[in-house]
């Protein structure tokens, strides 16, 4: 082939390449609810639709264009690009065996470079960025593929269920958990990885997604003692309490009763030292310790408290506050202190 076929061969390829990437990771981080929303007045929307609820099918259509494209490339653009080194490294007085090997090598790695960014990693986090976008505008382009190649998609896709079925897993036709927080930590890591969402932001949204999950009990660590006085407690009971623990915030407690509990910082108003620092408490919120911590954080804020009690039914197994709770969803290296 003559360069100019090649340079116009290899783009097509290229470009092919990169539709099949999408493809694939369009359907896989695409909201389905997104999708029946447009597809009342888009064909593009409904035959994405089409494609999300045969998956695998898809995948094997997206991965079968994606191993020709790589095929293509093997055969005509790098021998093309070797043949093109050649003269030039020749030129250079290296020897033709030498120079043989180098452009082979060269070539190798232009052609995998081209390939990897270009034809897969570019694409991939354009479809991971706008899902439903990218879903909707490939999808007749890609249902038009599998139309022409469904019988071997089938015949592939069949091979690797049975392979599947093999090791105890059942193949599913359909993703149903594209929003879940397992789901979206794994979008949020490969944005990170591929360089489209910035560190900060990655460990602040993957601590935020953990919230899901934990609970206000997760926050207790083992041994910790609640830095507790007397419900007939004076403001100097107080003050000891917050030099021997370094803890602000002191909770009047009689057993397993909290009445409340005594920022330290009010004690200095002007108070006698063996006043009633009971006159001073303020209220705690009573959480379970099964409270997801995001529903700890909407209660604390309704009630306008900075610290709750954690339950086992009557027994109190420690507090928290919103300074124990805030630093997951902050970067490392940005701290609270209580």
């Amino acid at each position: 082939m003559s360069t100019p076929v090649v340079l116009v061969v290899t783009t097509l390829i290229i470009v092919l390449s990169a539709f099949f990437v999408a493809t694939e990771f369009s359907l896989m981080a695409a909201r389905r609810h997104r999708l029946e929303e447009m597809a009342g007045n888009s064909r593009s929307a409904r035959a994405a639709l089409r494609s999300s609820g045969e998956l695998t099918l898809l995948l094997a259509g997206s991965q079968l264009g994606i191993t020709m494209c790589t095929l293509a490339l093997g055969a005509i653009t790098k021998p093309a690009v070797h043949h093109w080194l050649m003269p030039v490294l020749e030129s250079t007085g290296a020897p033709r065996t030498v120079a043989d090997v180098a452009s082979f090598i060269l070539a190798l790695i232009i052609v995998t470079f081209l390939h990897l960014v270009i034809g897969e990693m570019a694409p991939k986090s354009w479809a991971i960025a706008h899902p439903e976008l990218s879903a909707t505008v490939l999808a007749i382009l890609m249902r038009g593929f599998m139309w022409l190649t469904r019988p071997v998609l089938r015949v592939l896709n069949e091979a690797a269920n049975r392979l599947v079925r093999k090791f105890g897993v059942e193949p599913v036709d359909e993703l149903t958990i594209a929003g879940d927080p397992q789901a979206l930590r794994a979008l949020v890591e490969h944005s990170a990885n591929v360089g489209a969402l910035e560190l900060g932001y990655h460990a602040s949204i993957t601590r935020a997604l953990v919230l899901e999950e934990l609970t206000v009990g997760d926050l207790l660590k083992k041994g910790d003692q609640i830095t507790a006085v007397a419900g007939s407690a004076t403001v100097r009971d107080v003050q000891e309490a917050t030099r021997r623990s370094g803890h602000l915030r002191v909770v009047l407690r009689d057993g397993e009763a909290v009445r409340g509990y005594v920022h330290v910082r009010d004690t200095l108003a002007g108070f006698d030292l063996d006043d009633f620092a009971g006159h001073l408490a303020r209220p705690v919120v009573e959480l379970p310790r099964s409270t997801p911590l995001h529903e700890a954080i909407a209660r604390m804020q309704e009630t306008s408290t900075q610290l709750a009690t954690v339950r086992n039914g009557e027994k109190l197994l420690g507090v928290v506050t919103l300074t124990d709770i805030v630093p997951s969803l902050l970067p490392r290296g940005v701290e609270s202190h209580d």
